[in-house]
Order: structure tokens, then sequence, then C-alpha cells
């Protein structure tokens, strides 16, 4: 048995309208007293839970194959300090991007979200990075 997937593009500024009967079951909900809603199973969040929640944690964006033109001395310089250099190009871009990002936004972003190895592996190895494209 295979699984196909489905993608459908929807636009959030034009989405369609509601049904009669989606209609029906929002205003049946809305009328609805507070006091109705069991919240008996759903556990309070206390300000713990906010200070150790993460944003992005299960965020895994989706690899693409490209062919991209590196400096020799750059690329020498990432093969040498081990095994996943191409891990490491990809977080020092995502860090360049975010950072432009959040110029452009003006802060709707920030990297700490991505708590995924490749972000820390682009911090660890970003001041490196730098330094050598000045000496060019």
């Amino acid at each position: 048995m295979s699984k196909r997937l489905v993608r459908r593009e929807v636009d959030l500024a034009d989405l369609p309208p509601l049904i009669e009967k989606q209609k029906a079951e929002l205003a049946a909900l809305a009328a609805r007293p507070e006091g109705d809603i069991d919240y008996s199973e759903i556990p309070p969040l206390t300000a713990k839970f906010w200070t150790d929640a993460a944003r992005g944690k299960f965020y895994k964006p989706i690899k693409t194959s490209t062919t991209v033109r590196i400096d020799a001395d750059v690329l020498a310089w990432l093969r040498a300090q081990g095994k996943g250099y191409q891990s490491r190009i990809n977080a020092i871009l995502r860090r360049e991007m975010l950072a432009a990002t959040e110029k452009e936004v003006g802060g709707g972003f920030a990297e700490e979200s991505h708590s995924d190895k490749s972000g820390e592996i682009g911090r660890k190895h970003s001041a490196a990075l730098a330094g050598a494209s000045r000496k060019r």
C-alpha cells in the first residue's frame, strides 16, 4: 500500500466562504457558556512551561540539491574542520539569512528559534569564516 502526498495551496487572505453547516457549528460554539467547557483533562500552563518552551523545536526544512561555486580556500577551510562541511555551509548561510530577515522585518525571527544542530555549527564556526573572508 503506497501513500500519496496531497498538497493544497491556500491563500489565507482570501479563504473560501464557510458552508451553512460550518456557520451553524461556529454559532453553536460561540453561544456555549464558558462554564460548560470541560478542562479537566488539560493540564494548566504554568510560568515554568512558558520559560522552557521552544519555538520551532520540530522544524525540519526541506533539503534541495544544488550546485554552488565556492572559492577554493573557503571550501578547503570548511573541509578541514572535518565531516559535515555541507551542514556547516548551510548553517552559516541560515545564520546570515536570519540576520538579514531580522533587519528587514524588524526582529520577526530569532536565531534561537531554530534549535537544530546546523544553527549550533554555524555559530561555532562563524568567527573563523569571517576571518578567512577578511584575508582575501
